[in-house]
C-alpha cells in the first residue's frame, strides 16, 4: 500500500488504542471468562457495545457504578479489584517507535488525540506512558488530547468531531484523522475531514514519509 499525507494537511488527529496504543480486545474477554462470566464476549467486543460501556465512555456513570453492573454477571467472589484487572487487561504499550514518530510529526502538523476511552483504562494508560516513556509524554506528543469520557459524546457520532474541529478552529479539509474502526473515519468524514483508515496493512511510518 502505497498511500502518503495528502499534501494539503495541516492537523492530524490520532485515535489512540489500535492506532498508537496496542490493545487486544481478547485479553479482556478472556480475562473475564476466566472470572466467570461465560457470556462476556457477547456482552462487549471491539464493534459490538451495549448500554452500559458506551454510558461509560461518555463519562455518564461513574467507575463504580459501572463495576457494579459488571459484578452482575460474575460469581460473589470476585472483587472490584478483579473487575479493574481483567478490564485494562486489553492494554499492552505504546511502541517506543510510534513515540518518535508522533514527536517527530509535531514539527510539521498540529498533532491532537481523539480517543474512546473511559475512566478506568485512561488512568491505566497515562501511568503506562509515564512509566514506559517519561512522566508529561502525552503533552510532548500531543498538543490538545481529547477523551470521551471527559466530555460526555464519543465517536463516531458527528458531534465529536465538530467539536474537535470548533474548539481548535480547524479547517476540515486540512484535517486528517486516522483510526482503524472504520465507522469512526466515516464519522471523520461525515463532518469533512480528510481520513485514513489504519488498517493493519496501513504502515504510519511509511504513510508519513517526506
Amino acid at each position: 500500500m502505497n498511500q502518503k499525507v495528502p499534501k494539503n494537511i495541516k492537523t492530524v488527529i490520532f485515535d489512540l488504542g489500535g492506532v498508537l496504543f496496542d490493545i487486544d480486545y481478547s485479553l479482556t474477554q478472556q480475562a473475564f471468562i476466566a472470572l466467570g462470566a461465560g457470556n462476556f464476549q457477547q456482552q462487549y467486543s471491539q464493534h459490538v457495545q451495549h448500554g452500559v460501556f458506551d454510558e461509560f465512555e461518555k463519562g455518564n456513570i461513574p467507575p463504580s457504578h459501572f463495576r457494579a453492573e459488571v459484578l452482575k454477571w460474575l460469581p460473589p467472589t470476585v472483587t472490584e479489584a478483579d473487575v479493574d484487572k481483567a478490564w485494562n487487561a486489553l492494554l499492552i504499550g505504546f511502541p517506543k517507535e510510534k513515540v518518535e514518530l508522533v514527536k517527530r510529526l509535531r514539527s510539521k502538523y498540529k498533532v491532537l488525540l481523539l480517543s474512546n476511552t473511559n475512566d478506568i483504562h485512561l488512568p491505566a494508560v497515562l501511568q503506562m506512558m509515564d512509566k514506559a516513556h517519561g512522566a508529561g509524554v502525552m503533552g510532548q506528543m500531543f498538543e490538545r488530547e481529547y477523551y470521551s469520557c471527559r466530555m460526555g459524546m464519543r465517536k463516531p457520532d458527528a458531534e465529536i468531531f465538530q467539536h474537535v474541529v470548533n474548539e481548535n478552529r480547524l479547517d476540515p479539509e486540512s484535517t486528517l484523522f486516522i483510526d482503524d474502526i472504520l465507522k469512526n473515519v466515516e464519522g471523520a468524514a461525515s463532518v469533512g475531514i480528510q481520513t485514513l483508515h489504519c488498517t493493519p496493512q496501513v504502515d504510519l511510518f511509511k504513510y508519513f514519509e517526506e
